[in-house]
C-alpha cells in the first residue's frame, strides 16, 4: 500500500513489537529481561527481536567473551520512535486512564518537570488541529494515492 502509515504499521503494527520498543527505551537490553517483563513467548519473543535486528531498529550486540549472549539496544531508527510511543502514551494517559491516574509520568531529566504534550505546532508555535491541515500527494505518490487525496495530474 502506498502509505507511508501502512508501512510503518507493516515494520511496528504488532503489539509485541511496539511493548518491545517501549522495554528498549526503559533500559531493557537481554532476552531473559524482555522475556521476564512481557511474558511473551519466548518464540514469539525471538522472532520480534529478530525482525526489530532486521529492519534496523535494534541492534544485537554480543556480550561476554563466549559471544553466545547479546544486548540489544535502540539504533537511530529505533530512537526516532520516541515520539510515536510518546503520542501513544500520551493518548492513552487522555482517552483511557484519565488524568491522575497515568501509569507512567515522563520527565525531564534536567529540571524534574513532566514535558509538554505533543502537538502539531506552526512555524510560530501555534497548535494545529486536522482542519488547519490539507494533504496532498507527495513525491512518492502511486496513481491510487492521488486518486484517493483528489490529484489531477
Amino acid at each position: 500500500m502506498n502509505c507511508g502509515i501502512a508501512q510503518a504499521l507493516d515494520v511496528l503494527g504488532d503489539w509485541w513489537t511496539l511493548l518491545i520498543v517501549r522495554d528498549a527505551f526503559f533500559g531493557i537490553r537481554r532476552f531473559s529481561d524482555f522475556h521476564a517483563d512481557l511474558g511473551i513467548a519466548k518464540n514469539i519473543l525471538s522472532d520480534r527481536l529478530q525482525r526489530l535486528v532486521d529492519d534496523e531498529i535494534l541492534e544485537r550486540r554480543e556480550v561476554g567473551e563466549s559471544g553466545t549472549r547479546f544486548e540489544y539496544h535502540l539504533t537511530p531508527k529505533g530512537d526516532a520512535l520516541l515520539p510515536v510511543l510518546t503520542t501513544l502514551r500520551e493518548w492513552s494517559d487522555d482517552w483511557i486512564y484519565g488524568e491522575g491516574n497515568e501509569p507512567v509520568v515522563v520527565k525531564q531529566r534536567a529540571t524534574g518537570k513532566r514535558l509538554p504534550k505533543l502537538r502539531l505546532r506552526d512555524a510560530r508555535g501555534r497548535t494545529l488541529g486536522r482542519r488547519d491541515l490539507r494533504t496532498e500527494p507527495g513525491p512518492g505518490a502511486d496513481a491510487r494515492t492521488r486518486a484517493l487525496l483528489g490529484d489531477r495530474r
